[in-house]
């Protein structure tokens, strides 16, 4: 673990020439290191870059502010995204990965903080895989996501986004020009098996995968 590049983060080398980098986003009250074990199955020959949210709400790590309970500190939210996506370009020179094969892996508040990045800065991510994720913001002026790829991975019973949240982001996304797949679990807020085998399955048809 290493504070260098303006986030405490771990950063893991590739097992496989060629294979893509996972950025993981962890969720509220995570760290650097909740979601390494879930970037293993995920992906084992990738990268892995996971930094550690620099806000801080009741003890516990987040990526950005929140107001209340799903209502997002939309002026902290952008002034977050700027600061990740600063720190992946950082990252991708200081450790000399390609930074045109970047994959963001975020679960709830690391999902909303990864779709910001999509959202602000299209071009940082080359794709995204998004677990029980909403609409972090709408931009200012719309997002061009030509030739990136996102999964949304949410329940359909979790009780802080509905289905009709998620249909919004994915909309949204496809809107800006992405492609956007939508995996629906028979499950809540947590993540589950069947939330991994799908993103492990998506990630390995994407054209990031090692080739």
């Amino acid at each position: 673990m290493t504070r260098d590049l303006g986030f405490a983060h771990v950063y893991e080398p590739a097992r496989q020439a060629g294979a893509p980098t996972l950025l993981m986003l962890h969720g509220t009250g995570g760290d650097e290191h909740d979601m390494l074990p879930l970037a293993k199955a995920l992906a084992p020959a990738a990268s892995i870059l996971s930094p550690r949210g620099k806000v801080v709400e009741h003890g516990m790590p987040r990526f950005f502010r929140r107001l209340a309970e799903g209502v997002f500190d939309e002026a902290d939210l952008r002034v977050r995204a700027t600061e990740l996506a600063t720190f992946v370009a950082a990252a991708a020179a200081h450790y000399g990965f390609e930074p045109s094969r970047i994959v963001a892996v975020g679960f709830s508040n690391g999902a909303n903080i990864a779709a910001g990045v999509l959202l602000l800065h299209p071009g940082v991510l080359s794709g995204a895989v998004l677990f029980r994720a909403m609409v972090p913001l709408v931009p200012a002026t719309p997002s061009d996501l030509s030739g990136t790829r996102v999964l949304i991975s949410n329940g359909r019973q979790d009780p802080l986004v509905a289905p009709a949240e998620t249909e919004r982001l994915a909309r949204m996304m496809r809107d800006a020009g992405a492609a956007v797949d939508v995996h629906w679990e028979p499950a809540g807020h947590q993540l589950t098996n069947g939330d991994v085998a799908a993103a492990r399955a998506w990630l390995s048809s994407s054209p990031a995968a090692p080739r």
